[in-house]
């Protein structure tokens, strides 16, 4: 285990675990709450989300095997995987209950954890969280990701990359943007396969076997995932739902204060009734 210091009371680790060596960033002590990534973001997605959330919990953010500096572990990708490496993480930090908090693919993943696992997640956070049925897998299942870009040696791709995904950033916010092609290109072909992985996953299948409280958020200007909150919510037995006016696609990079507080808020409601 190596670890370094990012300021802001945020601490880098690499993990060693049996699936691969974990990138994680930890900020805090107190109830443990597990942050996940949208693809083909990192830990980065919640770089401002940490230090809030670590004034009064145990914040660890990780890179999902594949992503950022995790490893990619050999077969092919799925929820069901990134999930057992995600427990696999909080085995080895010793972490054996923990508040799960996952934005979009980050999301999906923490639907399998508490669906999987129940007896280890106390809460969840299902934030931007899309809706995958068979009528979704099958719309999906030929059709262009929005990451997908053909390699060019002019570069080009790179702007078509950013172009993709600009129109569901806040206008004008170039520093947003640069943090996900950052990513994206670090991701290198599973910026694209993440989004297929979520595309083939049940969730219909898994939604409904969730036990432990849960809140459901629902960015306004996200148009991929705010239409089908409500469905989610509702497969969810005594889920709430949460709209958060004015969020985008990268929530909580884009609203690090609004975000880290309903996450914080429902957490200490749920401890609170312990």
């Amino acid at each position: 285990m190596s670890a370094a210091s990012t300021g802001s009371n945020v601490e880098r680790r690499f993990i060693t675990t049996p699936l691969g060596r974990i990138h994680v960033a930890l900020a805090g002590t107190g109830v443990p709450v597990l942050l996940l990534h949208q693809t083909p973001r990192s830990w980065d997605e919640y770089r401002d989300v940490l230090p809030r959330l670590g004034r009064d919990l145990r914040a660890i953010a990780m890179d999902t095997l594949g992503f950022g500096d995790s490893d990619r572990p050999a077969g092919d990708p799925s929820i069901e995987g990134w999930a057992q490496g995600a427990f696999a993480l909080l085995d080895a930090l010793e972490v054996p209950r923990a508040a799960i908090v996952g934005h979009h693919t980050g999301a999906v993943i923490a639907v399998e954890m508490a669906a999987s696992s129940p007896a280890r997640v106390s809460a969840l956070v299902l934030s931007a969280c899309p809706f995958v049925d068979a009528a979704r897998r099958a719309k999906h299942e030929d059709m262009r990701v929005i990451d997908e870009v053909e390699p060019r040696t002019d570069g080009a791709h790179l702007a078509e990359l950013w172009g993709r995904r600009q129109p569901f950033y806040p206008e004008g916010d170039t520093d947003l943007l640069r943090r996900f092609v950052i990513d994206a290109l670090r991701a290198g072909e599973m910026a694209a396969e993440g989004h297929r992985v979520v595309n083939r996953y049940r969730m219909e299948d898994r939604l409904g076997r969730i036990r432990c409280p849960t809140l459901v958020i629902a960015p306004t200007g996200d148009p991929h995932v705010h239409p089908v909150a409500p469905r989610v919510a509702g497969a969810i037995e005594g889920s709430i739902l949460r709209e958060l006016s004015g969020g985008m696609v990268p929530l909580p990079d884009q609203m690090p204060e609004a975000f880290a507080g309903l996450v914080r808020d429902f957490i200490a409601a749920q401890v609170a009734r312990t």
